[in-house]
């Protein structure tokens, strides 16, 4: 964005605004706050980003396109409150054209985003054939053992890591909703709902989808 510091300024005087993440009290889903971003960036965005998807994801230029709110989004939820599911990497969606868009407005020392391959099938991707059977054993192994009370990082025995985008402020980063993934949290500063000193990204969501 050619003026980032002003998204973050409004950020911040939106500090009361911030609202938790559905699910949040069930410990599932986003493990913070947010607040709707202003509609001038939600249209810029759009602009950008839906040409540049098509562009370089393979996207057929006939679908349908489709997005969510553009939200600023903190991540609060200490590492001991964390329910299972936000304690290993995540999917968003299974379809084949759903990208997260995510702009960091925090610097590196924020971590970034890592992306794994799940070690008992081979998965990094999850798809519409293969959702079921990923989902069945990470059901399996989560009942077998809890996951470690911490945010996901690098590998242990059920995901490998494979690499991360780190976070760099002003950095727009755009991939594919099925692969999995994990926000890499520092949890000794980022943990918190100022925006001005938090882990604060705009987070949306983009679909591609055949016409009716």
């Amino acid at each position: 964005m050619e003026n980032p510091q002003a998204l973050v300024a409004d950020a911040v005087a939106l500090q009361n605004q911030f609202t938790p993440y559905p699910k949040f009290e069930d410990k599932k889903g986003y493990p913070g706050i947010r607040a709707e971003a202003p509609a001038t960036y939600s249209s810029v965005l759009a602009g950008l980003v839906e040409p540049l998807i098509k562009a370089n994801f393979n996207v057929p230029q006939h679908v349908d396109f489709r997005k969510s709110i553009c939200a600023y989004s903190l991540t609060t939820m200490q590492p001991e409150e964390l329910g299972p599911l936000q304690r290993i990497p995540h999917f968003d969606s299974s379809t084949p054209h759903h990208f997260a868009v995510l702009l960091y407005l925090c610097d590196e020392s924020h971590g970034g985003t890592g992306f794994y391959r799940h070690n008992a099938t081979g998965f990094q991707q999850i798809t519409a054939d293969n959702r079921e059977h990923y989902l069945d054993v990470s059901y399996q192994e989560i009942n077998a053992q809890l996951p470690k009370q911490r945010y996901f990082d690098k590998s242990d025995e059920r995901y490998t890591f494979l690499g991360m985008i780190p976070a760099k402020f002003n950095r727009l980063v755009i991939y594919h909703g099925s692969l999995l993934h994990s926000a890499c949290v520092n949890p000794a500063i980022s943990l918190t709902d100022n925006p001005s000193k938090g882990r604060l990204t705009l987070n949306s969501f983009f679909d591609f989808n055949e016409p009716d």
